[in-house]
């Protein structure tokens, strides 16, 4: 079908004009398709999934249900758990291996052998844009994290976190967050 119109295209329209066309549109799919890539290659993908950006995660990554990738990318064959109504801003990344630079057979590191640390982060997590998170951190329910921020390590419930390494500045206001969450008060994208 897509030859016949090609065709078709190619009668009316410059050679050029087409190829740029052609472009364009490649260009655009790549931003397309990342659901499905996502739904395909997860562990386990919850319901209502929404991807805002381009984004990429591994085959050890479980999506619980709501969430919201604005543009993440999940680096690393370490495990990946992300919570209920978890929301991501733009050009985050999670990385879940680091080299073996202490007992490699190689410096500055070992190419070679990697250290695998998994990632948990809990329901109702909000990451700011161009969040980097390390191999080993974990999460805690509730929890915001800064935008440009690097966490690394525990970040405990209803944290609001931020800088370089990430560092725990206040904590939201717990009874009005617990009021909100028996009310059933979430997020919902569109779809």
């Amino acid at each position: 079908m897509f030859e016949f119109i090609l065709k078709k295209m190619c009668l009316l329209i410059p050679f050029s004009t087409i190829r740029r066309k052609i472009r364009v549109r490649i260009g655009l799919l790549k931003f397309l398709p990342s659901k499905f890539r996502i739904i395909k290659k997860a562990k386990y993908v919850g319901k209502n999934l929404c991807v805002g950006g381009y984004s990429y995660v591994n085959s050890k990554t479980v999506i619980k249900d709501n969430v919201v990738f604005n543009g993440i990318q999940i680096r690393g064959d370490g495990s990946v758990e992300i919570g209920n109504y978890f929301t991501s801003g733009i050009e985050c990344m999670i990385l879940t291996q680091s080299h073996d630079y202490n007992h490699g057979t190689q410096i500055p590191y070992d190419s070679k052998n990697y250290i695998y640390k998994p990632v948990v982060i809990k329901d109702f997590v909000w990451i700011g844009s161009r969040v980097t998170i390390l191999p080993g951190t974990f999460i805690e329910e509730g929890a915001i994290i800064q935008a440009g921020s690097v966490v690394h390590g525990r970040i405990p419930k209803y944290a609001v976190a931020g800088g370089n390494p990430a560092k725990v500045f206040k904590y939201r206001d717990i009874e009005h967050y617990e009021k909100l969450k028996a009310e059933k008060s979430f997020y919902k994208h569109l779809p």
